[in-house]
Parts: structure tokens; sequence; C-alpha cells
């Protein structure tokens, strides 16, 4: 093995693939790296390594998976589920493949593998709450204080599937409503506004937001959680520049030159997970959740289907929490398409990719919720951090779409054998800890990373980030330790706001949203004034927008299509004046991009665009 430098990449949306974009003032300037840099070395993406970079994200969404499965069940009484968990599992598999390949096909465009997230699990949560069996006790003239009924009595199958038909019932009105915003061009509309301070707070709630969850599943072996992180940190960090000669299949006329990879950050997760689970077998740990188990096995093929075990239940309660679903998975999933895009050296989405993400993850959580999956689909911020782990600009740029397509496809065919699914119920509760704790934390990090792009000494600039993220974490915190429930009298809004109040993402979202949009201050001070590089010429600033057409257009086919559709969905194609602008046009090299349209400062040309960090 070989062994260089590191040259970490940086987080911007665009750049050229030989030299990086120098940073603000704020950061050093990177050096050009040299012509054996890791982007360059990474060489192309062959099959086998696309499908082991896909089995790693496997890998991370069945952990996620698992884990939303595992803390919804454990709201349930044992033999509450009158069917097997393995089926439950292979359902949303099965809808997590669909939504996946449908995303990266004709959604957003962008490598996003579609799972559950905490924006699904937490409505879901207090939906099955509130339909618990109760108990009062009256302490004298005090007001009453319920309790969770634990007679034997007090529940039976039938009752306990009501609250997660009701679930499902949530998810499906959660689909259309997303659905339906898409097909209306909202996200197009709002997130042209979305500047650097409302990003920042977001990723950083979320990535802050699931750390109760992963100190729980690594509570149940710590010496197993730290080893993976160890593994995880090690393979991605200290071994990342370590670069291994790769053997690949060449013509007699071929160069014999070999291939050199860095295969520890690549696999980065994979390895450490493959590691400590053997470990975990060998030793004889039980640490496998005792919800996921079951002791009946579970049929080696069924085929998915709506009404296989009930139709989902549409009640006022599930139309309230599928409301907040909707809000809330909008909110993340916005962030998670700037994230990513920033990821791969792109520019931001553009209008009509993020309307066709929202509506191809309206339908995927449609279907989930057809399928009785009690859990909806949404892009996936553990995935996405799995994504920046790898930190090999050529592959990313070249082969995240393919391995994406991958993953949705291996969930389909695992979604087909709940058998085969029941094996992934035995993943160590260290191993989902460890894999969401490290992968939660690059989200996080990449939030701090986005408050560079403003200007972070500026009194109002501290105000908002600093009451985004800490209100976000409060409200939640308060709601759900206030001695007295949030009572309106009417049970349906009363679920909305204890659910839309206690989604953390939604809150910072929000919260910076309309703090950055109210207060008044400069383009410089929001971070909508950066400029591309000065060293970029009017040739590589087209390419650069060529290559984003390139990436966010829809596939030939569908294309050709889009002349076909009614009026009002034009906003789900690239129209010729999104072309002009990604690809160039009149603009000149330079030129100022934003997100305030509308702004006396504002740019017209970038006013599609969003934001751009350099």
């Amino acid at each position: 093995m070989s062994r260089s430098p590191l040259h970490p990449i940086p987080l911007l949306p665009v750049g050229s693939q030989d030299a990086p974009a120098p940073l603000p003032p704020l950061l050093p300037p990177l050096q050009n790296p040299p012509s054996h840099s890791r982007a360059s070395r990474c060489g192309p993406s062959t099959w086998g390594l696309s499908c082991l970079l896909a089995l790693q994200h496997f890998l991370v969404l069945a952990s996620l998976l698992c884990a939303s499965h595992l803390l919804l069940l454990h709201s349930l009484p044992p033999g509450g589920l009158s069917y097997s968990p393995a089926q439950l599992l292979a359902s949303s598999f099965f809808s997590c493949g669909v939504s996946t390949v449908l995303q990266t096909w004709m959604g957003s465009r962008l490598p996003l593998v579609q799972a559950p997230s905490l924006e699904f699990l937490i409505p879901a949560l207090v939906l099955t709450n509130q339909k618990l069996p109760l108990t009062t006790k009256t302490p004298g003239n005090v007001s009453l204080s319920l309790r969770l009924c634990s007679l034997t009595s007090c529940h039976g199958l039938e009752l306990w599937n009501t609250p997660l038909r009701e679930v499902s019932g949530a998810v499906v009105v959660s689909g259309l409503l997303q659905g339906t915003i898409g097909l209306l061009g909202v996200p197009g509309r709002v997130f042209p506004y979305c500047g650097p301070l409302v990003l920042a707070p977001s990723l950083v709630v979320a990535g802050l937001s699931a750390h109760k969850e992963v100190a729980q599943f690594c509570s149940a072996h710590w010496g197993l959680a730290l080893l993976l992180i160890l593994l995880m940190v090690v393979c991605s960090q200290h071994l990342g520049s370590c670069q291994v000669p790769l053997c690949s299949w060449r013509s007699a006329s071929a160069s014999s030159t070999p291939i050199y990879m860095p295969v520890f950050r690549l696999l980065s997760v994979l390895t450490p997970v493959a590691c400590v689970w053997i470990i975990s077998a060998l030793l004889g740990l039980s640490v496998i959740p005792l919800q996921l188990s079951d002791p009946t096995e579970a049929p080696w093929f069924w085929l998915p289907h709506p009404g296989e075990w009930d139709w989902p239940l549409l009640t006022p309660r599930a139309l309230a929490a599928g409301i907040s679903m909707a809000l809330a998975t909008s909110t993340s999933s916005l962030g998670c398409y700037a994230l990513c895009g920033q990821l791969l050296h792109l520019s931001p989405p553009p209008p009509h990719a993020c309307s066709r993400g929202l509506s191809m993850e309206g339908l995927g959580s449609v279907l989930a919720g057809l399928l009785g999956s009690p859990l909806g689909t949404a892009s996936s911020f553990p995935n996405v951090g799995t994504v920046s782990l790898f930190q090999c600009l050529f592959f990313m740029q070249t082969g995240s779409r393919r391995v994406a397509h991958l993953v949705g496809l291996f969930c389909m065919g695992l979604g087909l054998s709940p058998r085969l699914a029941q094996l992934f119920t035995n993943i160590p509760l260290p191993v989902l800890g460890g894999v969401l704790g490290v992968t939660q934390a690059v989200v996080l990090s990449a939030g701090f990373s986005s408050f560079h792009l403003a200007d972070i000494d500026s009194g109002r600039n501290v105000f908002i980030v600093g009451f985004s993220i800490f209100m976000a974490l409060l409200l939640p915190r308060w709601l759900r330790e206030a001695p007295v429930l949030l009572n309106t009298g009417w049970s349906p809004l009363d679920m909305f706001l204890r659910s839309l109040l206690a989604e953390p993402i939604f809150l910072a979202g929000l919260l910076g949203f309309l703090l950055e949009n109210t207060i008044s201050g400069t383009q410089t001070e929001r971070g909508l004034g950066q400029r591309l590089p000065t060293s970029f010429t009017a040739q590589e600033t087209q390419k650069s927008r060529e290559k984003a057409a390139q990436e966010y257009g829809l596939p030939l086919p569908i294309q050709n299509l889009c002349s076909c559709i009614p009026q009002p969905l034009h906003c789900l194609c690239p129209m010729p004046e999104d072309s002009e602008d990604e690809e160039g046009g009149p603009s000149e090299t330079g030129e100022m991009a934003d997100l305030l349209p509308n702004s006396d400062e504002s740019c017209p040309t970038a006013s599609r665009d969003g934001f751009r960090s350099q």
C-alpha cells in the first residue's frame, strides 16, 4: 500500500474537479492538489465496487429501519402485533426500494436513499401513545393523572392493531399531502429563500436530534459500540489516505498500470460493521432487539400488496398526524437535497428538481402506508452522511446514482423475502447505535461547515443561529416533560400540535426561515453575496452549469413528455429559461448568486439557483 498526504474535499456546491475553489477568508485556502490527488486516483467506479458501496448503504438503511421499527414496536405490549415483525420489515424494505429508484430516476435525480426518518416516527409515537388504554388516578382534589394500563385485560390484538392502522393512514395522508405540495411547485418557490442561516441550523439539529436514541442502543453493550465507532473513525480518517492497488479486467492492448483506490475510506462502514458483528457472534453476546425477533419462521417469498393485513384507517387523529408528518418531512428533505448537492460539488437543486423530489417521496409514502407500513419514506440523512465519509469526489460524481439504484434493487429484492429480511433483525443493538451515531455526527459537522458562508460575527446572524437551534431543541423537551399535556379541547388539534411541536428539524427550519427573511440584513451578512471563484473562466463556469443541468435534468424519454403535461405541472420540468441559467447564457464570470430574487442587491440570473458557496 502506498501512502499519500490527505487532501480534504471542501463541501462546496460548485468547483473544478482538478482544483478546489478557494474558501472564504475565514478559512485558509487549500493548495491545488497534485495530479495524483484522491479525486483523480479513485479510478473508474467498477460494478464490483459499486455493489460493495451499495451494500454499505444498505447496512445503514437496515440499521435505520430496524431502529425505527424497534422504537415504534417498543410502545406496544408483548404480543400486540398480530403478524410477523419480519413481514413488517420486509414491507418497509420494499417501499424504501421503490421510493429510492423513483427518486434517483425521475425525482430530484440526486443519489438519495429513501428510508423512514425521525419525522415519521415522532407523530407515530404520539398517535400510538394517545390510543393506549389508560387508567385514571385521582389523588385528592388535584387534576387527573393518567397512567398506562398494564393489566392483561386492558388490551387485545384487535385493539392494538387499530393504532397501527391509524399510523398507516397517517402515512398515506402524509404522502398525499407531500405529493400535492410537490406537484404545485411549492418547494421550488420556497427553496430560493432558504439561505445558509436556514440550512445550517436545520442540519445541526438533524445531527443532534437522535442522540438520545443512539445512546439507548449503544448502552446495550458499550464495548462493542465503542469498538465499532473506533474502527469507523480509523478507516475513514486515519487510514483514509492509504491507497490499495485493485485488480481489474483489461484487454491485451490496455495499459497494465494498476489502479489505486482508498479502499479503507470507501468501505469505512461495511468493514467495521462486519468485524463487530462477527465478534459479537463469536463471543455469544445476545444484544439483538427482542421486539423484532419472532419465534415463528417467516415465508421465503411473498408479494407485498395493499390490504395484506388490513387497510389503513383514516380518522381525524390520523389526518392531523399525517399533516404534521408531511410538513416535517418536507423540511427535512429540502435540507437533505441541499446537503447532498454540496457533497457532490453541484450547484443547489433547481426548483423543478425540488418539486419532483417531494412528489416522488410522497408517492413512496403512499405506497408504504397502503402496504401496511407504519413509517413512510423520506431522504435519509444517515445515508448522506455515509456519502460524506467516502470523500472520493470522482466516484461520488460518477457512480453515486448507480449505487443508489443498486440499493433500491437490493431493498426491493429483500422485500420479497421476509425470511431474508428476518436476518437483519439480528443486527446487534450497539451496531445500530454506532452506525447511526457516526453518520449523524457527519451531518452535524456539515451543518457547522455551512456557517462560514455567512458573516457569523454579525449580531443578527448570531441571534438567528442560536435562537433557532436552542428553541428547536427546547420546545420538544418542554412538551415531553410538561406536567400537563397540551389540551385544546379538540383531540385532532391536540394531536397536530403535540406531534408538530415535537419535530426539532421542522422547528429549526421554520424559525430560521422566519427570522432570516424578516430581520433586515445585507447580502454579505446573509451569505447571499458570495461570488464564483475569480479563477473560474467563462468556459469553466459554463461547464459547471452544464453539469448541474445534466445532473438535475430528467431522463430523455421522460423529458420528451414534458410538452404533453398540463400547464400547472410544468413546474416539474426544466424549462428553457432554466437551462439557459444553468448553462451560463449571457452571464459573466463571477456573477452574484443569492437567495432573495426580489432583493435590491439580487442578481436575476441567480434567483433560480438558490445560493452558491463561492
